[in-house]
């Protein structure tokens, strides 16, 4: 399983994310902040759980393209 993190309230709207895996993030047109699509919230953290490993590479480029590191990614 491939968990996602997004720490959406500390997004500065770069769009790196969206640029990096388009699949998983888009940005907001309410706010410009990104949003991590099919994601679960529990207190600003949104939570994507996927058993599709094909989306980690995706993903891990997203985190590590963010400037502000609110994105993390574990397999399991």
């Amino acid at each position: 399983m491939v968990i996602v993190t997004l720490q959406r309230d500390k997004c500065i709207g770069c769009n790196y994310c969206v640029e990096m895996a388009p699949a998983q993030f888009q940005m907001s047109k309410k706010d410009g902040k990104s949003v991590l699509i099919h994601s679960q919230n529990a207190k600003g953290f949104f939570t994507l759980k996927s058993h599709d490993h094909t989306i980690t590479e995706h993903c891990e480029l997203a985190a590590k393209a963010c400037p502000v590191k609110i994105i993390t990614v574990k397999e399991t």
